[in-house]
């Protein structure tokens, strides 16, 4: 339903009387993001977004609303949408629209209502972009190109996404600066390897209560999101197979301990299979032929796309949903796989995503990332993706250092002189 806030702000969400329990939720993770706690504080006096339209389609957990109270408080005006379907919590959505900033996310919106939320984000005429996938991007480029002269400049926070920026960076065809907030190293690190670690494996728990000790868990992608997921697995008592396109990674993989093989090999072998890669039908139909009876297969890369569940709907004789998030499908040979959240996000889907202690350093990446953008976008080159400064990328890491009572050393000033120099050798 669309609604109006008492103080004029409109937005779609599932139903505002869900307001409170989600500002009790949102104060509740406030409490383990202190870093972003002192950046709001900060802005608040400061006001360095004053007058700034953002955009943002984002995730919108407790852990997004409080970077949305930060950029408010910063004097910036908001419009929010989900950046995946099954992604929202919908109490948070409701308590985000009395606190004045426009939303539109409703858990579970079907594809219609998903991209017209977008645009409902997209009519607000945004000056930054706040992206999660690049959707709000890319939509901006195929169908409102009259406003790409409007924004100064965005963020993206995903490996998806920045994959995205990148490829219209070669073509050509970005239209402004971003900001790859994905890489920097207080992100991906701790977001994308703890935070994915952990959360994935929550979900999964969560949609099945399956037992993960002594289960063969095959993690596809050994990126940082997959480095998370197959130690927290491998923690729990599982056995963890990798499979991997990037020798790289497969040798790192074999070091860290973990078998690897392809994935015609790990399809007969595992009984959960998590998929990361960013990619598209990494598992496909003779995958799905030489799985187990009650194989789980899921994904926690940022599109479904990594699963071919056209395949797997073709090739069964019957679905049924024994438990929420659990699509099972029967095959002819009486086989069972069963697929979880419509293998989109799980840790999202059917868990409340990463915790809110390691969001606290992606979100302050994204909060004075946005303050340096409106600082300097007119330095910045249009049709380029950007590194986070190494400045703010430090600055985060001090922060998180010091909330956590942990002290570090300090470079003396011969120290300084030695590693500034060519001059001293054996």
């Amino acid at each position: 339903m669309t609604l109006l806030n008492p103080i004029g702000t409109i937005g779609s969400v599932k139903n505002r009387e869900l307001a409170e329990a989600g500002r009790a939720r949102i104060a509740w993770a406030a409490a383990y993001m202190p870093v972003l706690t002192q950046i709001h504080d900060r802005f608040e006096i400061e006001k360095p977004l004053r007058g700034v339209r953002i955009g943002a389609c984002l995730h919108v957990t407790t852990e997004t609303a409080n970077l949305m109270l930060a950029l408010q408080a910063g004097g910036a005006s908001i419009a929010l949408c989900a950046s995946n379907p099954l992604s929202t919590q919908d109490d948070v959505a409701a308590a985000l629209c009395e606190y004045g900033i426009a939303t539109y996310a409703i858990k579970g919106e079907d594809n219609e209502t998903y991209y017209s939320h977008i645009e409902s984000v997209i009519a607000t005429h945004p000056q930054i972009s706040m992206d999660d996938g690049c959707d709000l991007v890319t939509t901006l480029y195929s169908k409102h190109p009259d406003q790409l002269g409007e924004l100064i400049g965005g963020c993206e926070e995903t490996t998806t996404g920045v994959i995205r920026l990148r490829a219209m960076q070669r073509e050509g065809v970005l239209p402004y600066p971003i900001f790859a907030v994905n890489n920097a190293l207080t992100k991906y690190m701790f977001d994308n390897r703890y935070g994915t670690g952990q959360s994935t494996l929550d979900g999964i728990v969560r949609a099945t209560n399956v037992l993960l000790a002594g289960r063969t868990l095959v993690v596809v992608g050994y990126g940082w999101c997959g480095r998370g997921i197959a130690s927290r697995a491998a923690g729990m008592g599982a056995h963890v197979i990798i499979t991997e396109v990037d020798p790289r990674k497969a040798i790192e993989a074999v070091m860290d301990g973990y078998r690897v093989m392809p994935m015609n090999d790990a399809a007969k072998a595992g009984d959960i299979f998590v998929t990361v890669t960013g990619n598209y039908h990494v598992i496909r139909e003779e995958h799905f032929r030489l799985m187990k009876d009650g194989a789980i297969v899921c994904n926690s890369g940022h599109f479904n796309d990594e699963l071919d569940l056209e395949a797997i709907a073709r090739i069964a004789r019957r679905k049924s949903e024994p438990r929420p998030f659990v699509e099972q499908f029967e095959l002819h040979d009486g086989r069972k796989i069963c697929i979880l959240a419509d293998g989109r996000l799980i840790n999202l889907a059917a868990a409340e995503g990463h915790p809110a202690a390691v969001m606290d350093m992606s979100f302050s990446n994204q909060a004075l990332v946005t303050e340096h953008l409106v600082k300097h976008h007119e330095s910045l080159e249009s049709g380029r993706v950007y590194d986070v400064p190494v400045e703010i990328d430090e600055e985060v890491a001090r922060l998180k250092l010091s909330s956590m009572n942990i002290e570090i050393d300090t470079l003396t000033p011969e120290q300084e002189k030695y590693i500034a120099s060519w001059s001293e050798g054996t």
